[in-house]
């Protein structure tokens, strides 16, 4: 367990929790945008996920991926709402414990250009502050652009301070 918050349990998922993953999401999307256990198993070529899990029920999934130095986080779900808070933290701290882990300096995440502020607001309380691609080091920028060169607002939490200045 990756438990960092006091009555939520984090584990890395497996194949075998699709079902579930799909189970907790889904109520979550319209009709029409319906996922199947296959999208995640899929998926998990792709991205590693965390899941949140309360009194032994899933409360939060968080899918991430890493490369060259750069983290990001592709998927994030916490449901009740009154746990996102504390399940966010866990799913946070325990996806940037393994990031450092994997030597990463920083965490992305994309999110819609009009977000609402409240949004916003939820990631600044962890830290996730607002940066434009070309404030950062080179190095991240080439991660990033790959990662997602769109229009979307990006928030941004430098994990170390001591940054690689040279190739491993």
């Amino acid at each position: 367990m990756l438990d960092q918050v006091p009555g939520i349990d984090v584990r890395r998922a497996r194949p075998s929790d699709a079902g579930s993953i799909v189970s907790f999401i889904n109520p979550t999307l319209p009709a029409d945008q319906q996922i199947e256990i296959d999208d995640v198993v899929e998926r998990f070529g792709a991205v590693g996920f965390l899941l949140a899990e309360k009194d032994g029920e899933m409360i939060g999934v968080l899918g991430w991926r890493a490369e060259n130095l750069v983290a990001q986080v592709t998927d994030f779900l916490v449901w009740p709402a009154e746990e996102k808070l504390s399940a966010g933290r866990a799913l946070l701290a325990a996806m940037e414990q393994s990031a450092v882990e994997l030597l990463c300096e920083t965490v992305v995440l994309f999110l819609a250009r009009d977000c609402p502020a409240d949004v916003l607001a939820f990631w600044a309380a962890f830290d996730y502050l607002p940066r434009e691609v070309s404030e950062l080091p080179k190095a991240w920028q080439e991660a990033i652009l790959e990662f997602r060169p769109g229009e979307e607002t990006m928030v941004v939490k430098q994990l170390r301070e001591d940054l690689v200045r040279r190739p491993l």
